[in-house]
């Protein structure tokens, strides 16, 4: 009974545990914060073009047959739908013009049309050269019917007449290209017209020659027509002839291209014979009721299916340029096009080829001519029906579009990125302009954007662009919504969009999105986004959008629930002010810094770094001549606010903005921060000694330089009067901004910064002295240039290198005359060369910010307003767009459910596992714990040690570097160092997320600083594929006093309330929420100036925190109260110091504590007792204690190499003085000691650098 309760209750721990919230795995810290690769493709055309001029000229000869052609009887006779046998010859052929004509103006009517009926060649000459002459740089159409002359000639030319009409007059395509010019586009229906087209090209070849030759000559002259551009489209191939069927017009090539409709359906009814109702003849080809224009008629419906089929059999037929250049440049052309695909398919049935230039890849056979049958069956079947009533709308409409939407949803339902586009995306482009099909096109295509860049790209490249922007002037307000995704994405990857957008007023649209309150706060964020974007560098697009109350919505939403909508409407507002000074007084109006303030401290880190990005657009938001002393004023409190506030801020992310916000201010008042900084070396260097100087880099970073502040001298000296930027220095000071390692290193002190600013951020630079204020930003930012993560220092490092650089530059004469006569300078001192460039940063090249360092400021010339160009960028605003780039991921549980490298190993093992430990824990009041399980030598003397929760892996800390080991398999899996800086020590570890892909391993140093390292615990079985990665990294605690001998900085971790219990050698215990890497609260210990924090421990099922002391004191805090009543309890009856507390039952009323001192003496607390109830009292003195809560054990380790274990209750399990084996040798002393959380597994760390588990004893 009981072994079944001791498993069901670890079987619910792991439950607990599985189901805990994951901390640190966003995409924040997963991937670098750079600007997604999604270069838009160039989906816009070069230059759009029209015909605007267009030839048609016949020649005919009505009643004459040309010599060259025997013609059957019957034969076709219909020439443009007319016979030319009804009428007298001249009427005919006049008639016959004028309906090809009418034909041709459906598909562009604004076009010059002339017509030239049975023409000479001086006719056609006038016609080619008046209508180029007028088309200037447009489109020109030459429609030649040669129906009554001799086909064309092998040497390249066709027929016209003399005349008097007696002769068949020969006319070159030579010369009919110099007539034309360029751009053109030929249509040839006769026979053999593929003669024709490849001629065609070896003219323009000639022509090509010609020109170069003049253009060598040295004659000036235009530049030469692009012949090789012209488009032709010819009847049949080189040796066919036109089809003779008499229930085919004689001009079928020209029937399909300028009425397909009537061509398509009669020659489906042709094809179709005895298979259809009774009554349907070609003699109801002309009777479709309605008009090709209105899609709610037959016919137009018809229309509207067969723009949408050839439009898709082009699209995943052709080339994505060709069809660009022949289906979405010039409208009179692609209409053709489209037609010349049923052309294609039509003629050929007849034995005939048509060609092209360019050249077509075959098309009759497509699948989607299925549809267009279908499509046709489907209209006849109900035309007799139809022709009975008025109505020209009464029929049933076609499924075709519907269908086709459900083959696109079918498509994306089956989604694999690796396979073909969805082949129906034409025709959702067309099905936009149904407002009956239109919410679920526009939903479809939504899902389809969501799939990435590629889609995105696909779409505009088909042609929707200029649909969706029309659609921004529907006032429907369920399209709201899929239309504001739609534009997010595009605009996500396209951002010259924008221009469209502000130039067609569709910003209008978003602005009503964003001051809806009835919209979901995901579509307001959407709106916010686009209008981001619009305003980004564009000052068109932020006139119009302050116009338009931008800045007042966006405020309104500082205040919203939902993080991203605050995210991105901070963002807008930085984006709007930026370079704009307009909008920056509009802002200052309306208290808008002010109000950002308030989301420095905003629980997601992504939104404090928008604040922190907009706060620093705003002090860049001025040229020098427009600020005044009140925009001086509002710079500087915005400065010394982020000082305040962010400058130890959780995340790197917020921290990188605070750098390149501040390097704002130091480019707008580089004059103050030069003397500042030259006044910051000088003061270093005046309680520096010359042994000192001449010392090593070992010592700079020893806690007496470090605790260094700023002197009272100096900051005398920078507020006298005269004491200005020309000031010469002193030798000493320059010989000290020479020395960068010394320079630099020495120059952190955490402590000044918090002690020179006020202590409410609000109330500005009150208290403040200028020069004091100058100070205090730029101690800042030789913090940040030590942050403990790499891309925040570097960054800092940048803009210090470049004060420095202008200190040095602006001293040169003066250091160079010093240098040259100063005794006992060290030989090996590092020094910059005097006038030259610092030394570059081994790690700038890593940067995953395009953060670039110039010698001076540079500027963006606007007219008469000069911007400051930034030294430094990050990429934070772009990187924060990929939400509306990126593919749809899978969620976090869907990932860990089958990608965690531990994850099938922990399920095997894990029923096995429990067993283990409930019998190993019945089994510790019979048998020894010194069953040596494991042992190995690790690379370094081992300080902290840390077993995983769930796994049989220790991690192991020296002073500098961290190993994992297996202790089942006695195999190293991992070793990294933890890039400590100076001589910094790790000093606690703590493992976060067990169980899951994303286990860490968090260190924190005796600095202050905290890493999390991630990609460190795999199996042995499985090997990692990637080396341990920094996740985050930050200052936990900035007044850390190294004078004083202390444990360092230790740690407490709550998985479950994600809160990091911290103290360390401060008085003060903080609490951090990695979730949202902000510090939550801070408790005040209620220690003097000499103790320092020696042991801490906390846990998720109670509000107590245990703190040991230096001088013996143990206090229990209690989070929940006020920070001046958190000390709840507090026991003296230690006299020295703590070295292990632990807390027992901590979610029970009866809640105990044990700890354990230096002296040996270990004791008991009831929290309900103002004694110990408990005390034992080991025979040596203690180096390390490990206590196991679950097992009620706890070992010591001493200096006398001897680990004993004990019972809770002061009883003895057994003592460890040897190695196993028959020569086991005695241990040394203890460095370290760490029970396993789960099983009865104790290992210790000895100052030999071996590391040692021990189970319970077998025997």
């Amino acid at each position: 009974m009981v072994e079944g309760t001791e498993v069901s209750r670890l079987a619910g721990e792991e439950e607990e545990e599985e189901e805990a919230v994951t901390v640190l795995t966003e995409a924040r810290h997963l991937e670098s914060i750079t600007a997604p690769n999604t270069a838009a493709h160039s989906w816009r055309l070069k230059e759009r073009m029209k015909t605007v001029s267009v030839a048609l000229v016949l020649c005919l000869n009505i009643p004459v047959d040309p010599p060259d052609i025997v013609k059957t009887q019957p034969c076709a006779r219909l020439e443009s739908w007319i016979d030319p046998l009804s009428m007298p010859p001249a009427k005919a052929i006049e008639a016959i013009g004028n309906s090809l004509q009418k034909s041709y103006e459906r598909w562009q009517p604004r076009a010059r049309y002339k017509q030239s009926l049975d023409p000479t060649v001086d006719d056609v000459k006038k016609l080619c050269m008046s209508l180029r002459r007028n088309a200037k740089e447009e489109r020109v159409l030459f429609h030649y019917n040669g129906h009554g002359v001799p086909k064309p000639t092998t040497n390249g030319e066709i027929w016209v007449f003399n005349k008097s009409y007696t002769q068949y007059i020969p006319l070159s395509i030579y010369e009919l290209q110099t007539w034309m010019g360029a751009p053109s586009i030929y249509v040839y229906d006769c026979s053999n017209a593929a003669v024709i087209v490849k001629l065609f090209e070896q003219f323009a070849e000639q022509h090509e020659e010609e020109w170069r030759q003049k253009g060598s000559s040295g004659s000036s002259s235009p530049p030469p027509p692009s012949f090789r551009q012209c488009i032709q489209l010819g009847a049949c191939g080189a040796k066919e002839i036109l089809p003779m069927n008499p229930d085919l017009p004689a001009d079928v090539f020209t029937a399909c291209l300028t009425t397909p409709i009537n061509m398509a359906v009669r020659w489906y009814l042709l094809q179709n014979k005895g298979k259809l109702l009774h009554g349907l003849n070609l003699d109801i080809v002309d009777k479709i009721p309605g008009q090709l224009s209105d899609r709610r008629t037959l016919l137009g419906e018809l229309n509207w299916i067969f723009t949408a089929i050839t439009d898709t059999i082009a699209w995943n037929t052709l080339p994505r340029d060709l069809f660009q250049k022949l289906f979405r440049q010039d409208l009179l052309v692609a209409s053709l096009f489209r037609n010349f695909l049923l052309a294609q398919r039509i003629m050929r049935s007849y034995d005939c080829i048509p060609v092209s230039s360019p050249d077509l890849p075959p098309t009759h056979q497509h699948p989607m001519w299925d549809a267009w049958d279908l499509a046709l069956e489907l209209c006849l079947g109900q035309l007799p029906t139809a022709l009975r009533t008025e109505d020209p709308c009464s029929h049933v409409h076609s499924p075709f579009f519907e269908e086709q939407l459900t083959a696109f949803q079918v498509w994306l339902d089956l989604g694999h990125e690796r396979r073909h586009p969805p082949e129906q995306l034409p025709i959702v482009l067309q099905v936009l302009l149904s407002q009956v099909h239109r919410p679920r096109a526009l939903e479809l295509l939504g899902s389809f954007l969501a799939l990435g860049p590629w889609a995105v790209n696909l779409v505009l490249s088909v042609g929707i662009f200029p649909y969706v922007l029309r659609l921004l002037q529907s006032t429907a307000r369920e399209l709201r919504p899929l239309l504001v995704f739609l534009w997010a994405k595009i605009l996500a990857v396209d951002p010259s969009c924008k221009g469209d957008l502000v130039r067609e007023n569709g910003y209008k649209y978003f602005l009503q999105v964003l001051s809806d309150n009835s919209m979901p706060a995901e579509h307001r964020t959407m709106a916010a986004f686009v209008l981001g974007v619009i305003v980004w560098e564009h000052p068109e697009g932020q006139r119009v959008a302050l116009q338009g109350s931008l800045m007042s919505l966006c405020l309104e939403l500082l205040g919203d629930s939902h993080p991203p909508q605050r995210q991105w409407a901070t963002l807008c507002l930085g984006r709007t002010w930026h370079h704009q000074p307009d909008a920056r007084w509009a802002a200052t109006r309306d208290n808008a810094h002010e109000k950002l303030y308030t989301l420095l401290s905003d629980p997601v880190p992504e939104v404090r770094g928008a604040a922190v990005f907009s706060l620093g657009t705003f002090i860049s938001s001025l040229v020098s001549r427009e600020r005044t002393d009140h925009a001086r004023a509002i710079d500087h409190t915005i400065a010394i606010t982020l000082a305040n506030t962010v400058t130890h801020d959780g995340s790197p992310l917020v921290r990188q903005e605070l750098v390149v916000a501040l390097h704002f201010l130091i480019q707008v008042y580089e004059s103050h921060f030069l003397t500042v900084a030259r006044q910051y070396f000088r003061d270093e260097m005046s309680d520096l000694s010359p042994q000192s100087l001449a010392s090593s880099a070992d010592n700079v970073m020893s806690p007496p330089n470090i605790s260094r502040v700023f002197s009272r001298h100096a900051a005398k000296q920078l507020t006298s009067p005269g004491q200005g930027l020309g000031s010469s220095p002193d030798s000493s000071f320059n010989e000290y901004v020479h020395m960068s390692p010394l320079g630099v290193k020495r120059a952190v002190s955490t402590h000044s910064i918090s002690s020179i600013g006020t202590s409410n951020v609000f109330s500005g630079v009150s208290s403040l002295s200028y020069s004091g204020m100058y100070f205090k930003l730029w101690q800042t930012l030789i913090t940040l240039e030590h942050d403990p993560y790499p891309q925040v220092a570097n960054l800092a490092k940048l803009v210090v290198d470049y004060v420095k650089n202008k200190v040095r530059t602006g001293s040169k004469d003066f250091v160079e005359q010093k240098v040259e006569s100063a005794p006992g300078t060290p030989v090996n001192k590092p020094m910059f060369i005097v006038g030259g460039d610092s030394p570059p940063s081994s790690m700038e090249t890593s940067l995953p910010t395009r953060a670039r360092s110039r010698n001076h400021i540079n500027h963006v010339d606007e007219g008469e307003i000069s911007f400051m160009k930034p030294m430094i960028t990050t990429e934070f605003v772009e990187w924060s767009a990929k939400i509306f780039i990126l593919p749809r991921q899978k969620s976090v549980d869907e990932i860990n459910s089958n990608t965690s490298p531990l994850h099938g190993y922990s399920d095997r093992l894990l029923n096995s596992r429990l067993l283990a430990e409930s019998e190993e824990r019945r089994s510790v009041g019979t048998n020894k714990l010194d069953d040596q399980v494991f042992v190995h030598r690790n690379p370094g003397p081992p300080a902290v040690l840390l077993f995983h929760p769930l796994e049989p892996l220790l991690t192991v800390a020296d002073k500098t570097n961290i190993t994992v080991w297996d202790v089942e398999r006695s195999h190293r899996v991992n070793h990294w160092g933890n890039n400590n800086v100076g001589s910094s020590c790790i000093s606690s570890l703590a493992v976060l997320n067990p169980g899951t892909q994303y286990s860490y391993v968090a260190t924190a140093c005796d600095d202050g600083s905290v890493r999390v390292w991630r990609d460190v615990f795999h199996s042995a079985h499985q090997p990692s594929q990637n080396l341990p990665s920094l996740v985050t990294a930050f200052q936990a605690t900035s007044d850390i006093n190294p004078a004083t001998r202390g444990a360092g900085l230790l740690m407490s971790w709550e998985q479950d309330t994600t809160t990091l219990v911290m103290g360390g050698d401060s008085r003060t215990v903080r609490l951090w929420d990695l979730q949202a890497e902000r510090r939550t609260l801070e408790l005040p210990t209620g220690g003097d100036n000499t103790t320092v924090i020696t042991a801490i421990h906390s846990h998720h099922a109670g509000p107590w925190i245990v703190a040991g002391f230096s001088d013996g004191y143990v206090r229990v805090l209690d989070r929940r109260l006020t920070t001046n009543r958190a000390v709840v309890r507090q026991w003296r009856e230690h006299t020295s110091w703590v070295i292990s507390a632990h807390l027992l039952n901590s979610s029970q009323a009866t809640t105990k504590i044990i700890t354990g001192v230096v002296s040996g003496e270990v004791r008991l607390w009831d929290m309900r007792q103002s004694n110990s109830v408990q005390v034992c009292a080991p025979n040596h003195e203690m180096t390390s204690m490990a206590t196991h809560a679950n097992a009620h054990l706890f070992a010591t380790g001493s200096v006398n190499q001897v680990i004993g274990v004990h019972h809770a209750s002061g009883s003895s399990v057994n003592v460890i003085k040897y190695h196993e084996g028959f020569m086991g040798t005695r241990i040394a002393p203890v460095s370290c000691l760490a029970f396993h959380p789960r099983r009865v597994l104790l290992a210790a760390g000895t100052t030999d650098s071996y590391i040692t588990v021990y189970g319970l004893s077998r025997r």
